[in-house]
């Protein structure tokens, strides 16, 4: 069976990806400049949602001022218009839905050619997503080469990472990218599929412990929250793991967690990454903590909230992602939502690519009464760290009820759950004044799991309406 795999095209984009991470900042944008171009011809010839876009643009210019002259598109024009969107008339979205309806099907090959995977819809228009092995090829040699920079003799060897023992937490009842992607190494090497096992993030912790504990992982993947769980359970001594690599992703992780993942796993290494349904691997983390965009693949566009460019090292109030490798369904100049920084300084590590700073998503942001009449905004990743760094807490949930209030949730009971609320609210007050807010309220209620969406991701920051 078909795994969407292609040998010589994974080794063709390996050795590019390598020669790229190795260049200078003019080689990336040559190369931008060239997949651009292929991008949009391929956008222009197949489709119309990109063409009527593309006659507002003078044919005879260079590709990256026409890219910037597109007008941004957003989810749900796309979905809403999706026979003109993708470039292949063979992919009908009725299809696609009874694909992804169907669990039996995570991880199997559509028309035997492109691999699909489903977004979680938490902006409230969910999205599906296909790749053919092109794309793959390029999400592969972006992992293996790029993610595990610590280890990059053994990646080699071994790019798949199929001599590891590799665990996978995470969402496992949907057609979601990590979980296709976890699904297609096993059927991409059948015979090591027992050293690659998936577990569910919403089961029962104690029954999560006693698997993983059964199964003796030396890689975890999981998102960042999930993974600082873990943590506390192996802190606990009820969770018996001797890990060498921590893989997070898909929410952001924060100093407080990884200081935390390396005291809990003192042999491991944590190895953060920043990608999307739409992107899967779009920034990896070098030795210095920084997370490097994969420029030569992707372009991300830090915006305002009327689409205008930001400049480096502020704060974006959404990004523009344009997408270097598909050209089944192009994504060019897609409103992702992400509250983003992108650096003008090149990192210390030495390389060409540039460093980007990942502060959540537009949707989490709440906004409260502020002292001088006008409303302040608290970003999601602001919160989570002020909780983590000042109050020592990792599971939580901050809900927002009105302009002046603010729930605060957490599972723990007793005194260790009403010592933990005086210092979550005590600290969250402090941080909202400093900002420029108004005194909030911040009510509290103990003895409540933190929920989880249909991917698996944290519910840690849910803004106006989202108390009971």
């Amino acid at each position: 069976m078909s795994t969407v795999f292609d040998a010589w095209q994974f080794a063709q984009v390996s050795a590019e990806v390598s020669l790229a991470g190795h260049g200078r900042g003019g080689e990336i944008a040559r190369l931008q400049r060239l997949r651009v171009a292929q991008v949009l011809h391929a956008a222009a010839e197949g489709a119309a949602v990109y063409r009527e876009r593309l006659r507002r643009v003078p044919e005879e210019m260079d590709p990256l001022q026409a890219l910037s002259r597109m007008e941004p598109v957003g989810r749900r024009e796309l979905m809403s218009r999706f026979s003109e969107w993708v470039t292949d008339p063979a992919l009908s979205l009725a299809d696609l839905r009874a694909h992804t309806a169907d669990p039996g099907r995570i991880g199997e090959p559509f028309l035997g050619r492109y691999l699909v995977w489903e977004s979680s819809g938490t902006s409230g228009s969910p999205g599906i997503f296909v790749q053919d092995a092109r794309c793959m090829a390029v999400y592969d040699a972006l992992e293996s080469q790029r993610r595990s920079q610590a280890q990059v003799l053994r990646r080699w060897m071994d790019p798949l990472c199929l001599s590891e023992r590799i665990a996978f937490v995470g969402a496992t009842g949907g057609h979601f990218a990590s979980f296709v992607s976890v699904e297609r190494l096993r059927r991409l090497q059948p015979w090591l599929a027992g050293s690659v096992r998936s577990f569910s993030i919403l089961q029962p912790l104690d029954d999560l412990v006693a698997q993983l504990n059964e199964f003796g992982p030396s890689v975890l993947a999981s998102y960042p929250t999930a993974a600082a769980l873990l943590g506390q359970e192996a802190q606990a001594g009820r969770l018996d793991v001797r890990l060498r690599e921590i893989w997070t992703g898909g929410e952001t992780l924060t100093g407080a967690m990884r200081r935390h993942l390396l005291r809990s796993f003192p042999d491991a290494s944590v190895r953060n990454s920043y990608g999307a349904s739409e992107f899967l691997a779009m920034a990896w983390e070098c030795e210095h903590g920084h997370l490097h965009l994969n420029s030569d693949w992707v372009i991300l566009e830090a915006v305002d909230e009327h689409h205008r460019p930001v400049p480096p090292g502020h704060p974006s109030a959404t990004v523009l992602l344009t997408h270097l490798a598909n050209t089944a369904q192009p994504l060019i100049r897609y409103d992702l939502g992400d509250h983003v920084r992108l650096l003008a300084e090149p990192c210390t590590c030495g390389s060409p690519l540039p460093v980007v700073e990942v502060q959540g998503r537009r949707d989490d942001t709440l906004q409260v009464a502020g002292q001088r009449g006008h409303l302040v905004a608290l970003l999601p990743l602001a919160l989570s760290t002020v909780l983590e760094e000042e109050a020592g807490l990792f599971d939580f949930q901050v809900c927002q009820k009105d302009d002046h209030t603010l729930l605060l949730r957490l599972p723990q009971s007793g005194q260790e759950g009403r010592q933990a609320l005086a210092r979550g609210r005590r600290v969250l007050k402090d941080f909202a004044r400093s900002q420029g807010s108004v005194a909030l309220r911040v009510q509290g209620e103990l003895g409540c799991l933190v929920p989880r969406g249909r991917s698996g991701k944290s519910c840690r920051i849910l803004p106006g309406g989202g108390g009971r």
